[in-house]
């Protein structure tokens, strides 16, 4: 029954596309998995960067108000809530400093705790206004298809 989304190309391009909008693993996972299963690079990067990019602006515009919302109805979440701000504080000093091309930087680069996501969230906590902040991402997640091309590729070597 799910054999489709290994078997076609509609399916490998709808997991390509889902893995990519997942937090923490993004298009770093997204584009390598689509290339792996065999579907054709153009195609493979188009879902990884298209999955990728489609939550931020949504993070961007209503995060803050999700965050609060969750705070004064579910109080446990008070401390993963708090935890979650911390880290996207601690990543905005290269945002600060920089502007939007430390957001892009901050997207960029393929490690742990960097991303679209995480991109997203320190821009909406820092009330930084989506017609500024898209761009930077935007650039930041075809920078890191790039470097996630070149790792599949075999161009760039991580280990």
């Amino acid at each position: 029954m799910i054999g489709w989304l290994t078997d076609t190309i509609i399916g490998k391009f709808t997991m390509t596309f889902l893995i990519s909008m997942l937090p923490v693993v993004e298009l770093r996972l997204g584009l390598p998995y689509g290339i792996a299963i065999g579907l054709d690079y153009p195609l493979a990067l188009l879902a990884a960067v298209i999955g990728n990019l489609l939550p931020t602006p949504f993070i961007i515009l209503f995060v803050r108000n999700v965050l609060t919302f969750l705070r004064r109805k579910i109080q446990r979440l008070d401390g993963f809530i708090a935890g979650l701000e911390k880290r996207a504080d601690n990543k905005k000093e290269m945002v600060v400093k920089y502007g939007p091309i430390g957001l892009c930087l901050l997207v960029a680069i393929p490690l742990p705790g960097t991303g679209a996501w995480t991109g997203a969230l320190v821009a909406a906590l820092m009330g930084m206004r989506l017609k500024k902040a898209m761009p930077a991402i935007v650039l930041g997640v075809l920078i890191a298809a790039a470097i996630m091309t070149c790792v599949s590729f075999g161009v760039i070597h991580l280990m």
